[in-house]
């Protein structure tokens, strides 16, 4: 018998010792597969089997790649200085600002990731030296503080809980105490992705008017912007950034920054040292359609293939759609009986679910056995939240059965790694909700009408 069970188990998946810890499998099974293993099987390569299916891609960027945008992309080599190329390059320009919310601002495409438009905000604006506000509620806003104090400015932080948003009472506070109106810019991480927490913009802005105060409005909206609602010019902000692996659904490549006539009047006086990220070199020849240095034209072409998807479902749509796919998230985790990192409504984001785990519970394992069972990719605690939550990305190219899977996988992972989690009781919940607020695909009408 035992020889049987030997022969039939030989051939299956057989886990590197790391993974097999969080096998559910009954324990004297698992000791039969270790005894049937061979040392030619156990000696493969970690990672170096394909399974069936696919990859279940749910961290908060890089995200899902829509088909249209994949064959976009497929195109041979091209030489960017021949006539063609000028109106192309144009049109991206102008496109770009839908995502924005802007008719006024002007945007730039650098070659590079959310990082370099970081650099980009900070060196085309300020000077060594000038002092900024900004807030620390997650691992991308203590790395923005990074930045700008390696880069010489004398930065006031304001910190937060892991879990927060920006505390505008606070920077009231800040502001009201510059009585010489000294702070040249305040700096607003928008969408946290370690922490799930979207800070409140507009009233960011409120905050600055009430106290008329001039300085500068930064905004990283990496992971934000192409998802949620953002208004550049109706919220006067002066420099947002975005990255090309987030929201707009391409691989990562672009930095995207727009820019106010203010933040470009600040250039003029600005003497952090720039070289590539110089605003300068893209606008002397962007108008006429040409660029500094080599673009990257397979994103260029992606990134038009998914601003025509965003035009099309039109961007209060593509809000809603992130606020409904979030909502049913966040009912699964009701569902589990667990909670999200942010506590406040106001501040919870649309863009991902962060999720605490039970104390004595590694979230890391979460995240492991995803991986390892279910080909699950989920995003992993940071910094000072690692092993206390998982994250699950719902931005960009995304629907409710492509979030129904990622919940049945963290759902079943959960389970993997101890957390009491009843069969069903989270996705039920989410998929419910989607049942009775997602509506018909538009041009598919027909087949439901009576």
């Amino acid at each position: 018998m035992l020889s049987a069970v030997r022969a039939r188990l030989q051939g299956r998946l057989l886990m590197a010792s790391m993974t097999r810890s969080f096998s559910s499998l009954p324990a004297e099974v698992e000791e039969v597969i270790s005894a049937a293993s061979s040392p030619a099987t156990s000696a493969r390569p970690a990672f170096s089997h394909t399974p069936a299916g696919r990859n279940h891609l749910f961290v908060p960027g890089p995200v899902n790649i829509h088909e249209n945008v994949l064959r976009a992309m497929q195109v041979p080599g091209q030489n960017h200085r021949d006539p063609w190329f000028a109106d192309f390059y144009k049109k991206c320009l102008h496109d770009l600002k839908l995502i924005f919310g802007t008719k006024d601002g002007t945007t730039i495409i650098f070659p590079g990731t959310g990082t370099g438009g970081w650099e980009s905000a900070l060196t085309n604006t300020l000077s060594p030296g000038d002092k900024v506000v900004t807030f620390r509620y997650g691992l991308f806003s203590h790395l923005w503080i990074d930045m700008m104090q390696r880069l010489g400015l004398d930065v006031t932080v304001i910190e937060g809980r892991w879990g927060d948003g920006a505390y505008e009472d606070r920077l009231a506070e800040v502001l009201q105490a510059d009585t010489e109106k000294k702070i040249k810019a305040v700096c607003v991480v928008h969408n946290e992705t370690t922490t799930g927490v979207t800070s409140d913009i507009p009233e960011v802005r409120k905050t600055l008017d009430a106290a008329g105060h001039p300085a500068l409005l930064l905004v990283d909206g990496v992971s934000s912007i192409g998802a949620l609602d953002f208004q550049f010019d109706q919220w006067r902000v002066d420099v947002a950034v975005t990255g090309s692996q987030k929201a707009l659904s391409i691989p990562t490549g672009l930095a995207m920054v727009c820019a106010s006539d203010k933040a470009l009047a600040a250039m003029k006086t600005a003497t952090s040292r720039r070289v590539y990220y110089d605003f300068a070199d893209m606008l002397r020849t962007n108008p006429s359609g040409n660029v500094p240095y080599t673009p990257i034209l397979p994103l260029l072409y992606g990134m038009e293939a998914s601003l025509k998807l965003l035009a099309e479902e039109g961007m209060p749509n593509v809000a809603a759609r992130h606020h409904r796919l979030a909502e049913g998230c966040r009912r699964a985790v009701e569902g589990w009986g667990l909670q999200t990192l942010c506590r406040d409504p106001r501040w919870k984001s649309d863009s991902l679910t962060v999720i605490e785990v039970p104390d004595g519970v590694d979230s890391q394992k979460v995240v492991d056995v995803a991986y390892a069972k279910y080909n699950l990719s989920l995003g992993i605690g940071l910094a000072d939240v690692k092993g206390k939550v998982f994250r699950i990305g719902h931005l960009g190219n995304m629907d409710e059965l492509m979030l129904s899977s990622a919940l049945c996988g963290a759902e079943m992972a959960l389970m993997d790694a101890g957390v009491p989690v009843v069969p069903g009781s989270g996705v039920s919940r989410a998929i419910e909700y989607w049942q009775q607020t997602s509506r018909v695909i538009p041009t598919r009408e027909g087949l439901v009408q009576q």
